[in-house]
């Protein structure tokens, strides 16, 4: 089974590379390069491109030629949104843009005081959005695996700096990040994680995605049937080179729901949204491993 195992690809030498161009140079003459690193993985990461494949020649219904191709601009927009969240989170000059549909949705939750989930996917790029959160004006808490490569965390950081966000780091072998969890909804702030991607091992869930019955992680729904916060979906897409499409849904509240409802009806909710995203911006799903297996 090709499952997710939480890393991020990539060598410290490759970052300080696109890192030195974009100072030099700027956005676009990093995106040039890019291509050329593109066509790299394209041609020699067969088991993550054979899993695209199947996602946009079996799922989404694309003849081979374009579900090849789309395979190609994966990678490349992959790569697009490392180099943007390495612009924006070191202050290098930039000419990006952005629009927000529900934003407002954003700040009423903020307003409402009660703390809330923002549940989001590896579909386009929300490291992007989440550095326009201070906008919202209350703390953000950021829930994430931390499995990168050790070396190419401590040099983005170097570069970067620390967020500008809380960070809640989930450990599978302790329950620190639930204590974690609890605390900042006790503060009335927001916690934002993927719902798209769980580890060998974790609970999950199980509905129809685009046909077919897969697994999602248990825990964002479980999170939000214990401490009955509202919800609600975003998503940051890329819709050409400097400008993105900042998404959030309207505020869900199961609070009224039981555990054994409100976990369903919020998958359900959950996935809906994603197949919508999923269907408008395909080659911005950055999945690597068979989902429905």
């Amino acid at each position: 089974m090709s499952a997710w195992q939480g890393k991020s690809k990539g060598s410290p030498l490759g970052y300080r590379i696109f890192v030195w161009v974009l100072k030099t140079f700027g956005v676009l003459p990093a995106y040039f390069l890019l291509r050329f690193v593109s066509l790299y993985y394209f041609f020699f990461s067969y088991s993550a491109s054979r899993q695209i494949y199947l996602l946009y020649r079996h799922k989404l219904g694309y003849g081979r030629v374009s579900s090849i191709l789309k395979i190609y601009k994966n990678y490349f927009l992959l790569g697009q949104s490392i180099i943007d969240k390495v612009v924006l989170m070191s202050g290098i000059k930039n000419k990006f843009t952005f629009n927000f549909d529900g934003e407002e949705n954003l700040l009423k939750i903020a307003d409402m005081k009660k703390g809330g989930i923002l549940l989001s996917a590896h579909i386009g790029n929300w490291d992007v959005a989440g550095h326009l959160f201070k906008r919202l004006k209350t703390p953000i808490n950021i829930v994430l695996y931390d499995a990168e490569h050790e070396q190419i965390k401590k040099y983005l950081e170097g570069i970067t700096g620390k967020p500008n966000m809380k960070i809640i780091v989930i450990n599978k072998d302790d329950l620190n990040h639930i204590y974690a969890i609890s605390d900042a909804f006790a503060r009335n702030e927001l916690v934002c994680m993927h719902a798209d991607r769980f580890l060998p091992g974790n609970k999950t869930i199980t509905t129809n995605f685009l046909g077919q019955d897969a697994k999602f992680p248990k825990g964002p729904f479980l999170l939000a049937a214990t401490f009955k916060v509202p919800v609600s979906y975003v998503f940051a897409v890329k819709e050409n080179n400097m400008h993105y499409h900042l998404f959030a849904s309207v505020i869900k509240d199961y609070s009224h729901l039981g555990k054994e409802e409100l976990i369903p009806n919020m998958l359900n909710d959950y996935s809906a949204e994603m197949e919508i995203k999923l269907k408008k911006y395909p080659e911005q799903w950055f999945n690597y491993f068979n989902f429905w297996e």
